[in-house]
């Protein structure tokens, strides 16, 4: 029976994600914390918060979900054109703090963000316990895109993107995509399929699917010092 749980205490476990709301899709649990602890607990069982600065937390684990493997993501010609074209450079981990703000901003006919203060907090929480990544897209010495996500095994999960100039964020899922692939990742986790993601080469997978390949892939090793600090370059 699918029904919604309400966590207390820190050590409150999360339910099972099979027993997730249909309606909303994937709303498994209400409240808790986000504590380090939890939040590597929860992608660890396929499970991620999301929730308006109004709500309580919310936990989900929606069916299906939506993910991509790093060796088929789709680069159409012209962005390939416009990335090789561009002056933008790319660099790893050297402004975690300033590509979450940059998610946190809102989009385009949107009231507020679900990166909330204290989202960005705990965020910036794993970056410190080198769990939390970023991807950075600039111009000069300009920030005008970038990506943040968890490393779980030999999945990456992300969880947004930005950019201030068109095509910005797309430049920085490729880079990441090439990126994950070289250090041994099979799995980037999308979460939520939407058209976006979709015109990307993500696929929609059953929650029993992801789960199981997630269980398969979450205590994989991938290449060491790979999210060291560094500048890379995107092959095209």
């Amino acid at each position: 029976m699918n029904t919604l749980s309400f966590l207390q205490g820190i050590a409150d476990p999360f339910p099972a994600p099979e027993l997730a709301l249909t309606e909303p899709n994937g709303l498994l649990a209400v409240g808790g914390d986000l504590h380090p602890r939890r939040l590597l607990s929860a992608y660890y069982q396929g499970i991620f918060p999301w929730f308006n600065h109004e709500d309580p937390i919310l936990w989900w684990s929606p069916d299906p979900r939506a993910i991509f493997l790093p060796d088929e993501v789709n680069v159409s010609r012209s962005l390939r054109k416009f990335i090789k074209k561009s002056p933008w450079r790319f660099t790893i981990n050297h402004a975690f703090a300033d590509v979450v703000a940059g998610c946190a901003m809102p989009r385009e006919q949107q009231a507020g963000t679900w990166i909330t203060g204290e989202i960005r907090l705990a965020y910036q929480q794993l970056h410190e316990m080198g769990r939390a990544h970023s991807i950075e897209v600039w111009q000069n010495e300009r920030l005008v895109g970038g990506l943040y996500g968890i490393n779980v095994g030999q999945v990456f999960c992300g969880e947004s993107m930005f950019h201030r100039e068109n095509n910005a964020s797309k430049a920085a899922f490729v880079m990441l995509s090439q990126h994950v692939k070289a250090a041994g990742y099979q799995l980037i986790d999308a979460q939520v399929m939407n058209p976006h993601l979709l015109s990307l080469g993500a696929k929609a997978l059953k929650r029993e699917d992801f789960i199981s390949q997630l269980q398969q892939l979450r205590d994989g090793v991938t290449a060491a010092h790979c999210w060291d600090k560094q500048e890379v370059t995107i092959a095209l």
